[in-house]
């Protein structure tokens, strides 16, 4: 498989590896309530801090729960007076660049710079998704080739689904000398050959064609093919009318055998003409299950951004706080594809919202419970990310404009400490709450379970018949002795305890299964 090089690769092929895992801090939560310091266990989470480490934050809790990724990032145009800076010279970047990629950085062409930054990313979102997921990224020409070889290498070409062309203006200008851009990519790739794209809704301009002249009791229909688009010597065969006329077979066969033929003509889907000199094969309006998804967009079907603007106009009470947003209807149509009414849906470069207000706009039209998890690194976070989300839930506009509120809630999340220092230590102000999720997702890559006996204080869960516990306190050592094993209740095959010590020999702990790790020595990295 072709692979694409660049300068810097060799830096940042593994570094989402080297990530330091830090923690969310909810800042608080919005709901009917308004906004409010409690938490309300919303799963809505909106995320502000360089997406690289919130990816690496999710990983407890998300790994390979994702259903489908929405991705916006930077084109990389070098327009750098937009709000979101389209642009790796980013400052923040261009820290990050020096960090991980060292000197060289300073070196590196745009799209080098580009590249470095996207990859990493990439490989912490294809650890999010689910197995049956898919991943779509906006893109225009500038990066739209590196990306597709950098995706064939994270994602596999195997698992390409299509380059999907939307058409983002319909008013575009031109420039002398230069073509009119009028639509940008959307890459899509699956995480497995489990994805299954799904159906879009039909709207009367799709049906238009399906008519009933015959007044079949099976509803309104259409004519299909009959003939094979491949040369089938053993499909051509002569049919006999009800008044004797012979149809002779096409050139490369029939689409059916004998048999089949017979039972459709039996059953009426295979009608003849008025003069016997032809079948026509009924396709029944009421067979299909929506309609099947092409791979380009019409601004007048999945909107543009000259709508979007607007959109966000009468949500921000008549001021735009945000060039070129993606309209709320191309992220429904990307949603109602690829996922279910209940799945969880991330964008990790969440510009102005779209993606939560597409979420909460479907769970209002069909009752589901769709999930959104957004990531913004740029300071406007709060104050138009999450402010839009807040003003969907609760209803915007004003006189022939206003919109009703959706209703939902989310809680906004700070990227807070890390949690293991760089000399292997725990960091302390973390909280033992935080140190649990992550040591039993290092074991078990399972959520910490959120029941908690009051009788067993340090056991965090059972997981294939493995009881794991974490005894740990901030003011003292701890000893895996005979009165702690004492205090064990659950019942298992095996046990991993983590204690500061262990005075239990090792032919006794063989003896009882049980598996001795050392806080902080044997806590695994992430």
């Amino acid at each position: 498989m072709p692979t694409l090089e660049w300068i810097g690769k060799d830096k940042v092929v593994n570094h989402h590896q080297e990530v330091p895992y830090r923690v969310l801090e909810r800042q608080y939560s919005y709901d009917e309530a308004g906004q409010h310091a409690e938490d309300n266990s919303s799963e809505n989470m909106i995320i502000h801090g360089d997406n690289l480490e919130a990816l690496k934050a999710l990983l407890p809790r998300y790994e390979g729960k994702v259903k489908c990724i929405y991705i916006d990032p930077p084109y990389n145009t070098g327009n750098e007076g937009w709000v979101y800076n389209d642009n790796v010279n980013d400052p923040k970047i261009k820290k990050w660049l020096g960090e991980v990629v060292g000197k060289e950085g300073e070196d590196l062409s745009r799209h080098d710079k580009w590249l470095c930054m996207m990859y990493p990313r990439l490989k912490l979102l294809q650890r999010l998704l689910r197995d049956d997921g898919a991943i779509f990224i906006s893109i225009d020409d500038t990066e739209q080739s590196n990306l597709r070889l950098i995706c064939d290498e994270i994602f596999g070409t195997g698992n390409f689904i299509s380059d999907v062309i939307w058409q983002h203006s319909v008013q575009a200008n031109g420039y002398g000398g230069k073509f009119v851009s009028q639509f940008n990519h959307t890459l899509v790739y699956s995480k497995s050959s489990q994805f299954v794209l799904g159906n879009l809704p039909r709207s009367d301009a799709d049906n238009k064609l399906y008519k009933n002249p015959d007044n079949d009791p099976r509803g309104p229909w259409r004519a299909g093919y009959c003939v094979n688009g491949l040369y089938r010597p053993n499909l051509k065969y002569e049919i006999q009318t009800p008044h004797g006329n012979i149809i002779s077979p096409p050139e490369k066969g029939w689409r059916w055998s004998r048999e089949t033929m017979q039972a459709k003509l039996n059953s009426g889907e295979i009608i003849f003409n008025v003069d016997e000199t032809a079948i026509i094969h009924k396709l029944y309006l009421s067979d299909l299950n929506g309609k099947v998804p092409e791979n380009i967009w019409a601004g007048g079907i999945a909107g543009t951004t000259r709508q979007a603007t607007a959109e966000l106009k009468v949500i921000f009470d008549g001021k735009a706080p945000f060039d070129t947003p993606k309209p709320t209807c191309l992220i429904e149509r990307i949603i109602q594809i690829a996922s279910d009414p209940d799945s969880i849906i991330l964008d990790s470069f969440a510009g102005s919202g779209t993606t939560a207000h597409a979420v909460l706009n479907m769970n209002k039209a069909d009752g589901g419970n769709r999930k959104f998890i957004l990531v913004e690194m740029m300071d406007y976070a709060d104050s138009i990310t999450a402010e839009r989300v807040k003003r969907v839930i609760d209803g915007y506009g004003e006189g022939k404009k206003a919109v009703e509120g959706t209703g939902g809630n989310f809680s906004y999340y700070d990227l807070g400490p890390v949690l293991l220092l760089p000399d292997g230590n725990l960091n302390e102000e973390v909280g033992p709450q935080k140190i649990r999720e992550y040591v039993y997702y290092m074991e078990t890559k399972e959520s910490l379970p959120s029941e908690h006996s009051e009788d067993e204080p340090y056991f965090m869960g059972l997981c294939r018949n493995t009881a794991y516990y974490f005894y740990y306190e901030r003011e003292r050592v701890t000893t895996l002795d005979h009165a702690f094993l004492a205090t064990v209740q659950t019942k298992a095959e095996g046990y991993t305890i983590y204690a500061d010590l262990c005075a239990i020999p090792q032919e006794t702990l063989h003896k009882h299964n049980i598996t001795f790790k050392k806080i902080p020595r044997d806590i695994a990295r992430l």
